[in-house]
This record gives C-alpha cells, structure tokens and sequence, in this order.
C-alpha cells in the first residue's frame, strides 16, 4: 500500500462495557472503574464504550448504584474520549417496546448526561424499531450509529446487508455497526461483507464481533484490508472466550503499516496491568468462569451466540434434563424458522431458546408455548425477514389477528403516567426513566438511597435490599 493511502484503523474499547458484561455479568463496580479513566483518556481511542446494554440493570440489581450516575462520573473523567452507549431501539435498555415519548427523553437524558455516540439495534433488524431513536439522538447533535444484527440463513444474503445499509443511510443514521454478537462473521466473509457495505453507502462502517468461536482477530485483520473504519476490543485482561480480540495484540498487529493506529503500547500495558487484579479476583472468587475464556466452536455450528448457551444449560439443569441438551440445539434452528428466521440476540435468542427447551422437554412442538414466543407470532415485536410458519402461528396464536404496523404505534404516550406513579421516589429527571425500564427493581434502589441518605441500615428501610449481592 502506497504511503499517501494511510488509513488508521480506529478503535473502540470495550472494556467499561461490553467485555466485564461478556466476562462478569456486567458485575464491575463504577468504583473498580473510576482510577484508570485518566490514563485510558490518553490513549487515543476512537470511543469507549461504557455504558447502556446490561449495565443499567445490574447497576441497580446487583452493585446498588445509579447508572445515571456512574455515567456523569465518566463524563467527568473522559475529556478528550467519546463516550458510547448501546441502546435496543424501541426497547431502550429494558425488555419490552416502550412508547416514542420515552425512547426520546432517554436519548435525551444520555446526551445531556454525557454519551456522545448511540449504537441502536433491532433483535429483528426491523428498521422501524430504530427511527424515533435515530431522530432523537440527531436532535440532541449525538452520533447515531445503527447496528445491523448480523446472522446467517436463507434470507441473509449480499443483497439484503447492501439494501438494509443504504435505508440506514437514508433514515440519518451518522454511521453503521455490523454487530456479530455469536462471533458467525468469518474472515473472507468479513471481506465481502465489509466490501459491498463500503461500495454501498458513504457512512462509516464499524465492526463489533465476539471471540466466541475462535475467528475474531482473523476477522477484523480481513476487515481492516477491506475497508472497515472502526474495530471494537477489549484491554487483553478481560479480552477473548465470550468478549472481544485483545486491543494490544491488533495495535501491535497493525504497527508499521497503513493502518497503524499510532497507540502507544507503554499506556496500554498500564491499563492491562490495573485490570489484572480484577480478573484474578473474578477467577478465584467464581464470577468468571474459565469456560468463558476458550472457543466455543458450537458456535458456529448451530449459530448460537455463547450467552445463550450458558442460559440453555442452565434452563436444562434447572429440570433435571442436561442429557437433552443436543436436542435443543438442534431444535433451535427449527425454531427460529418456525419464527421468521431472526438475528438471535437480545432477546429473540432468549425467547427462541426457551421455546427451544419447552418443545423438546414437552415431547411435543408448541405444546407450551411462551407469552414472548406468541407476541412474535402476533407481530407485537416488528416483522422478519422472512414469513412465520403458519401452521405453528395458527397452533400458538389460533385466530388472533397478527399486527403488520410498528409496534410503538399501538403504544400511548407513557411519561406523564410514569412520572405521577413514582413522584415520591423522585431526586432527579432521570428517575422517571430507571423507573420506566425496571419498576420493581427501580423502587428497590430507591428505597436503598434513601435510607443511604439518612443513614439508615437499608435492611431496616427494606429487607429486599438484603438480597443484592455485590
């Protein structure tokens, strides 16, 4: 490669997010965080990505913190580092489509609380899902990168990736995210992939993969030759099995070529040496499993992503049934073609899996059949890509009329009733929205700050409280 066509590679970290949630269940404290935020603000990344995904729930379930909170810190710290979050479209960072009003307040919220950059996903790439959180996140002037939840099957070839991204484009999205949650993405697809993408459209692509299976590194090595402008790994202590290629080894790998990204590996190893510690506590005391760590080729050969594995063991345990568990695997492509063949991510890849568990441990297929399983039947979480079985949607939802418009549209404004329900409760606006996503748990912190402001044993304000492991 000629010099003039330099071309460095850009990096998201991972380490704040995605790779302790992949590793840890999300389990790191703000408080293990916070010492090292000054050094890693003097990396160069492109992002660090640090916040929404399953943060915001184990926050307040499990480490008794405010998310809103530990975000405002990170904003403080990071001065010269974007911050990215990842949102699920319609569904926020809960489980369930939220109305529009709600979707853009949040966005609201982030922005005005210090995230910059956006990634917004659909389970089914149903770009419906998507719009109000584009337009609200162009609104408040933040980066809304669009993720396209990528898997394989019949329908998701070439041609649908290059159409999907130029809609993408077309509905103002500032770049796209191929989003390889179960680590299919193989490197000389990767070169096709990222190939068409970039002949597509002019938007920057970026690419999130998992070492789940073993190709990760390979992967974005092929990607980095074919175009892709930005990678996202982790610092090497919390770095492949279930999370993301190591951020040295693809800086050293790139050193000396057009697309060296001009990191200083001095600072890196800094980073890797405060995160050391944390992983060995994690390792001696349970919370990372060794098995995390290695390749799971499974993963390639029933397209299953890791976490949903660990959750069809332990679903399998639960009743007695480990010695069934092939046959689940291998109900789980059957399923997914029973439900329109969806990316299997959060959370079609919980719902297909359950199902998944019922038709095999019931002896017969859609005998049970979850409530999750008969709202994707009836529409209620957007369209597939491709038709439903009729027969098993006639079985599981007999003669309910399916719906065909956006979710969102049948949902009323949410804010107004939301906010008069938890007024009590409330200390600042964002209350209101870590209420909407998980009432339950939402008053539970509550309770807990309160009684930490008046200096109350929280078990006296709430024996709930006792529960929270940290």
């Amino acid at each position: 490669m000629a010099e003039q066509e330099k071309k460095p590679i850009k990096i998201t970290e991972t380490i704040l997010r995605d790779a302790h949630q992949s590793l840890i269940a999300t389990r790191m404290t703000t408080e293990q965080m916070l010492p090292i935020v000054d050094t890693m603000d003097k990396v160069g990344y492109y992002s660090v990505e640090c916040w929404g995904g399953a943060t915001f729930d184990a926050s307040l379930r499990f480490l008794h913190e405010d998310p809103w909170e530990r975000l405002r810190k990170f904003r403080d710290g990071f001065k010269h580092t974007k911050l990215q979050m990842l949102f699920r479209g319609q569904n926020i960072l809960g489980y369930r489509p939220y109305a529009d009003d709600v979707v853009e307040y949040f966005v609201q919220k982030s922005v005005a609380n210090g995230i910059d950059i956006i990634r917004i996903f659909d389970c089914l790439n149903d770009l419906r899902n998507l719009q109000t959180a584009v337009d609200a996140a162009n609104k408040e002037k933040a980066h809304a990168q669009v993720a396209l939840s990528y898997t394989l099957g019949d329908a998701y070839t070439l041609e649908y990736w290059t159409k999907i991204a130029k809609q993408i484009e077309e509905m103002g999205a500032s770049s796209i995210c191929i989003k390889d949650m179960a680590g299919l993405l193989l490197p000389y697809k990767a070169t096709e992939l990222v190939s068409a993408l970039k002949k597509a459209v002019k938007i920057p692509i970026q690419l999130h993969t998992h070492y789940t299976s073993g190709v990760a590194s390979m992967t974005y090595l092929k990607a980095v030759e074919a175009g892709v402008d930005v990678i996202d790994t982790a610092i090497s202590p919390f770095a492949l099995g279930t999370s993301q290629p190591a951020t040295e080894v693809m800086v050293e790998t790139f050193k000396g070529t057009a697309y060296d990204t001009g990191y200083d590996q001095k600072l890196l190893a800094e980073i890797a040496d405060y995160f050391r510690p944390i992983r060995d506590q994690a390792l001696e005391s349970g919370l990372l499993n060794p098995k995390n760590l290695g390749v799971n080729i499974k993963t390639l050969l029933y397209q299953v992503p890791g976490g949903m594995l660990s959750n069809l063991t332990s679903q399998l345990k639960e009743q007695h049934a480990e010695d069934k568990f092939y046959e689940v695997l291998e109900e789980v492509p059957r399923v997914r073609k029973d439900l329109g063949e969806p990316p299997l991510v959060t959370p079609s890849s919980q719902i297909v899996g359950t199902q998944a568990v019922f038709n095999v441990l019931t002896g017969e297929r859609y005998k049970m059949v979850t409530k999750e399983t008969k709202d994707v039947l009836s529409g209620k979480y957007g369209a597939t890509v491709k038709p439903f079985n009729l027969e098993v949607q006639k079985k599981c939802i007999g003669d309910t009329e399916p719906i065909t418009c956006r979710p969102a549209d049948l949902l009323d404004h949410e804010l107004e009733k939301l906010e008069s329900e938890m007024a009590q409760w409330k200390e600042q606006d964002e209350d209101v929205l870590t209420y909407a996503l998980f009432p339950q748990v939402a008053v539970d912190f509550f309770k807990y700050r309160q009684a930490q402001e008046t200096k109350i044993d929280p078990g006296v304000a709430d024996s709930k409280n006792k529960a929270y492991p940290v």
